[in-house]
């Protein structure tokens, strides 16, 4: 832990008051070790923090980028500094607006601040403007919503996103063919800054491209590869294709069925076991991904400092630079 013994001595015996990031320290590190007390210290730590309990709402539990956002939401409960942290995670089974609003309404009384991965909806803006009138502020990550009522977002700057794709598209696309992308429907407003940046790049540098028209995928896999299997028999000399979304399994699985690899070259959102399977077998060029833990653990410093100050104005917005994979960096 980087302390003197006295410091470990007054911290799991609690005889002098100790600073909380010193006596967390403490913590970890007996975590760490397998110490026999770690949980005796764990109490006398939270004993003297206020308690920061976080809603946390999200997408379908089927969806693993779901699971992982909620892996690194608890991590970051446990990491957060100054309070005893807490996620209260929920899931949405529907991507529809009442679905999300609900859950929304749900979290009034129950944390001291909400952060989501929601479309962007009136009903969804009503709620957050209902929880912010109670004093609680939400917090958007990944996909903006609510903008003006909402806290702050918190994740990829997503026009940049789109254009990132393009780039590896019109560079690594091996056909004369067009491209073509899936946004998962018209309230996702993170996809639809992603088709945004994706048609502005290739008008801006590669004009002779052709884009065919966006195509709606619901974010389910089994979508996913119907439509992908449909487009592949249509466009024989497809170029490349770009998920901006959620889904990208069922085109990774249309890929393997009826193309080599590399013959389609294919972007992706996220680092999953298949989108990393994807890019050893070369079916996927590249992986544009989230860095959850540091998304995670900025909503919470953020909820910590400026949430429990207060609704902030809702113009808030925390960039974090996306963590790319290549085939030959997994």
């Amino acid at each position: 832990a980087g302390v003197s013994t006295a410091t470990v001595d007054r911290v799991l015996n609690g005889r002098l008051s100790v600073r909380a990031e010193t006596a967390r320290k403490v913590q970890d590190a007996a975590r760490m070790i397998g110490f026999h007390a770690a949980d005796l210290i764990a109490r006398r730590v939270g004993a003297d923090l206020s308690n920061l309990t976080l809603g946390v709402i999200l997408g379908h539990p089927r969806h693993a980028f779901a699971q992982a956002v909620k892996h690194a939401m608890e991590g970051a409960a446990r990491r957060v500094d100054g309070v005893v942290g807490k996620a209260v995670v929920t899931f949405a089974d529907e991507s529809d607006p009442p679905t999300y609003a609900g859950l929304l309404d749900d979290m009034a009384g129950r944390v001291d601040a909400v952060a989501a991965i929601a479309v962007d909806h009136p009903d969804v803006t009503a709620a957050v403007e209902r929880l912010a009138r109670l004093g609680v502020p939400c917090f958007a990550m990944c996909n903006d919503f609510a903008q003006g009522i909402r806290h702050s977002y918190i994740g990829l700057d997503n026009l940049r996103v789109g254009r990132m794709a393009a780039h590896m598209l019109a560079t690594a696309g091996r056909r004369s063919g067009p491209l073509s992308l899936f946004v998962g429907g018209h309230r996702w407003n993170g996809h639809d800054l992603r088709e945004t940046g994706f048609r502005s790049y290739i008008r801006q540098h590669a004009p002779e491209v052709a884009i065919m028209d966006t195509m709606i995928n619901h974010e389910t896999r089994q979508g996913t590869y119907d439509a992908t299997c449909d487009l592949l028999d249509r466009v024989p000399d497809l170029r490349g294709l770009y998920c901006a979304g959620g889904g990208m399994e069922g085109a990774i699985a249309a890929l393997r069925e009826r193309r080599a690899p590399r013959e389609v070259a294919l972007v992706v959102n996220e680092l999953t076991e298949d989108s990393r399977r994807a890019l050893a077998d070369r079916y996927v060029e590249m992986v544009i991904s989230t860095p959850l833990d540091s998304v995670c653990d900025k909503v919470f410093a953020l909820a910590r400092g400026d949430g429990r100050a207060g609704v902030g104005g809702g113009a808030g917005q925390y960039f974090l630079r996306p963590d790319l994979y290549l085939p030959e960096s997994i």
